[in-house]
C-alpha cells in the first residue's frame, strides 16, 4: 500500500482550496479490507460517487478538511490523478493556466459545483492527452465529468 498526495494542493504554487486530496493505493484484492480499516478510524465510506475504482470517504470530525479515496493500484482513477499532478508539477505554465481557469470558474459557478467541474474537463483532457492517455480513456473521463464531480 502507498499514499499519494494528489489534487491542486499537491502542486506547489497552484491555486487551491484548503482541502487536501489523498489517494490510498492498495492492491485490488485489498480494497474491501481498506474500507473496513478506515471505518475503525472513523471514516465514513461514501461509495465510488460514480467513479469506478475510486472509493470515497468522509473524514472523522475534528480532522483538517480532506478528501480521502481508496484506489486499486493500476486503476484509471489513480492514473488520472497521478498524471494530472505530475504534469502540473513539471509544467508550471500549465499549472498557472489551470489556476487561472479554476479562479474564473469559481467566480462564474460559485453555486454550481457540477458546472465548475465540467468547466475544468477540457483543460484536464488536454493534460491527459499530453500524458499519453488514449482517446477512449479521455472520453470516459469527460463522460463522467458531465454527470457530476469526478476530477
Amino acid at each position: 500500500a502507498s499514499i499519494e498526495h494528489v489534487g491542486s494542493t499537491s502542486v506547489p504554487g497552484l491555486a487551491a482550496k484548503p482541502v487536501i486530496d489523498i489517494d490510498v493505493v492498495v492492491p485490488e484484492s485489498d480494497v474491501s479490507r481498506a474500507i473496513e480499516l478506515l471505518a475503525t478510524l472513523g471514516y465514513v465510506h461514501r461509495g465510488d460517487l460514480g467513479i469506478p475504482q475510486r472509493e470515497a470517504f468522509r473524514p472523522p470530525r475534528g480532522l483538517p478538511p480532506h478528501h480521502l479515496y481508496v484506489c486499486p493500484r493500476g486503476s484509471a482513477a489513480l492514473a488520472n490523478h497521478l498524471a494530472a499532478r505530475d504534469h502540473l508539477r513539471e509544467n508550471p505554465e500549465d499549472a498557472t493556466a489551470y489556476g487561472n481557469l479554476k479562479k474564473r470558474l469559481a467566480r462564474q459557478y460559485a453555486e454550481d459545483i457540477d458546472a465548475y467541474v465540467e468547466g475544468k474537463t477540457g483543460f484536464f483532457a488536454g493534460i491527459l492527452r499530453k500524458s499519453g492517455f488514449s482517446e477512449n480513456a479521455i472520453a470516459d473521463i469527460e463522460r463522467l465529468n458531465q454527470n457530476g464531480p469526478a476530477v
